[in-house]
């Protein structure tokens, strides 16, 4: 099963890789924020693009108006992540795997979950970096009740399946460029 992720991941960075430079952000953005609008005042969780990674922030700057906004802070290998406040104005600095988390530590504990991947596909699952972080995450966040969880992609980066184990958490719904996919 490894080597199956391995692959697909290696082939979701191959396509994000690709779309990156077309400019398909904002219109992207702006599908999501629609598709979060319900979910307005809740606490949710947005990230800091690394990389390739198609770029949540216009979502997150509109939504932190309203409520609480956290970015990932990884804590441990193989544990769940920490949210700490985010605001478009926050002191920032650079966190594991370069992205940079908010220097001061309000905790916050999402019910709605922007979430980066690598490789999507219909069914509703993902394959990130590898490390189970999101999973664990979701897992423990489902446990205490409802969350929404929405990866955020840009359409090349569909597969026609991803791999996937009984820990894998699924998502929600899917927003790209192009189109919403709800689960």
């Amino acid at each position: 099963m490894e080597l199956l992720k391995t692959q697909a991941r290696k082939a979701g960075f191959a396509r994000r890789k690709e779309a990156h430079g077309h400019g398909l952000s904002a219109a992207a953005c702006a599908r999501l924020i629609e598709v979060l609008r319900p979910y307005q005042g809740r606490a949710m969780s947005g990230y800091m693009p690394i990389r390739t990674e198609i770029n949540p922030l216009a979502a997150m700057e509109e939504f932190a108006r309203f409520g609480a906004v956290g970015v990932p802070v990884i804590q441990a290998k193989a544990t769940p992540l920490l949210f700490h406040r985010w605001s478009p104005d926050c002191e920032m600095m650079a966190g594991p795997f370069g992205a940079l988390v908010p220097a001061e530590s309000e905790i916050v504990v999402p019910e709605v979950m922007i979430v980066p991947l690598a490789a999507f596909d219909r069914a509703g699952r993902r394959i990130g970096y590898g490390g189970g972080y999101y999973d664990r995450t979701l897992e423990l966040l489902r446990a205490r009740g409802p969350v929404f969880a929405v990866g955020f992609a840009y359409g090349e980066q569909e597969a026609d399946e991803v791999p996937s184990e009984a820990t894998d958490q699924p998502l929600d719904a899917i927003v790209t460029e192009a189109e919403v996919l709800r689960f």
